[in-house]
């Protein structure tokens, strides 16, 4: 013998049940756009002040590259339905210099594809600087981008000594927006 609650979640589930298929356009599912944002850590490094000079030839290295496979962005489906993709880039410098930071995006043959440029403001060992730079990639730049398969960082310092000393750190993190129908 069913109670009077019992009774009344019966029904109540059944109204649920059937309301949720009536007046449905199953149509509409084709009109559907799925929109993920991925986020993703890019590159990272700690350069110390030491990489800026040869101590065995006594000669400064006024430039020093690394190179990042991204594999992520040059397959065909991220190609179509990338919109928007977001690079932050977070610099902590201990190094009593300035630096000029160049990201070049590389095709398999290294031509670059996707360019960009930033400024790394001098610091301290006592007060290390933080410089954040935020670079936004979309409109024609995105088809750019999506036929790299590789970052070249290269990090240059205006003139360098034996006597530099710190690190040069790089913390950084791709955010991608993507569009699928």
């Amino acid at each position: 013998m069913m109670k009077y609650p019992q009774i009344l979640l019966v029904i109540f589930l059944s109204s649920i049940v059937t309301s949720c298929f009536q007046n449905t356009d199953f149509d509409q599912a084709n009109d559907v756009v799925i929109t993920p944002v991925v986020e993703l850590d890019l590159i990272y490094f700690d350069i110390d002040a030491s990489q800026f000079y040869d101590v065995e030839t006594n000669t400064p290295n006024l430039v020093v590259r690394d190179t990042t496979a991204i594999e992520f962005i040059d397959g065909n489906d991220i190609r179509d339905a990338l919109v928007r993709a977001e690079f932050l880039f977070d610099f902590t410098n201990s190094i009593p210099s300035n630096f000029s930071v160049n990201f070049d995006f590389l095709n398999t043959n290294n031509e670059v594809r996707y360019s960009s440029f930033t400024q790394v403001n001098a610091g301290s060992a006592s007060l290390p600087v933080e410089t954040i730079y935020i670079d936004n990639v979309e409109n024609e730049e995105i088809e750019n981008l999506t036929s790299s398969n590789k970052v070249v960082i290269s990090v240059t310092i205006p003139s360098s000594s034996s006597s530099l000393f710190g690190t040069l750190n790089l913390k950084s993190k791709a955010t991608y927006y993507l569009e699928i129908d």
